[in-house]
C-alpha cells in the first residue's frame, strides 16, 4: 500500500514489491491515479509513444544537458517525455527548461492534480517565455514534446 501515487511508479517501493516476488507472495496491483499518467492523459501530448525520465539532475549544467538529450530524443522519436522535480526545486527545472528548450517544442506543466488547485497547462516554450510564471512548492509533472 502506498498513501499516495502508486508503488513502485516514481516512488521506492519497487525494492518492496521486488521481495514480495522473491518471497513468493501474490502480488496484486489496485487501480488507482497516478499523477504520471493523468498528466499525460491531461496533456494533449503524444500518447502513443512516451518515457517516464525520472527526475533530472540537480547541478545545473548536468540539467540542462539532459534537457537537451530529452528533446533531442523526443524529436528523433516522437515521443512524449515526462519528468518530474521536488515541489521547492520546481521554478529552477521551469527556468532551465525555458532556457534550452527549442521555442517550439511543447511543455505541459501538471501540478496540484486531483486537488481544488489543480492547473494543467500545454504550449509552446516560447509561449511559457511570456508568460513566465512561477510554480512554487507545489507537485508538478513535466511533459515535452519536441516539434520536427
Amino acid at each position: 500500500m502506498s498513501e499516495a501515487g502508486c508503488p513502485a511508479i516514481a516512488d521506492p517501493g519497487a525494492a518492496l514489491v521486488e521481495a514480495a516476488h522473491a518471497a513468493g507472495f501474490r502480488v496484486v496491483p489496485l487501480i488507482g491515479p497516478s499523477a504520471i499518467t493523468l498528466a499525460l492523459m491531461a496533456s494533449g501530448l503524444e500518447g502513443q509513444r512516451f518515457a517516464f525520465c525520472g527526475y533530472l539532475p540537480r547541478d545545473a549544467a548536468q540539467r540542462a544537458q539532459r534537457i537537451k538529450q530529452l528533446e533531442q530524443r523526443s524529436r528523433r522519436e516522437q515521443e512524449t517525455e515526462i519528468f518530474i522535480e521536488t515541489p521547492y526545486r520546481n521554478d529552477a527545472l521551469l527556468a532551465a527548461l525555458l532556457e534550452t528548450c527549442a521555442p517550439a517544442t511543447r511543455l505541459c506543466i501538471a501540478a496540484d492534480l486531483t486537488l481544488p488547485t489543480e492547473s494543467i497547462r500545454t504550449q509552446a516554450v516560447a509561449d511559457w517565455r511570456r508568460a513566465r510564471r512561477a510554480l512554487g512548492k507545489r507537485p508538478a509533472v513535466f511533459l515535452l514534446l519536441a516539434r520536427t
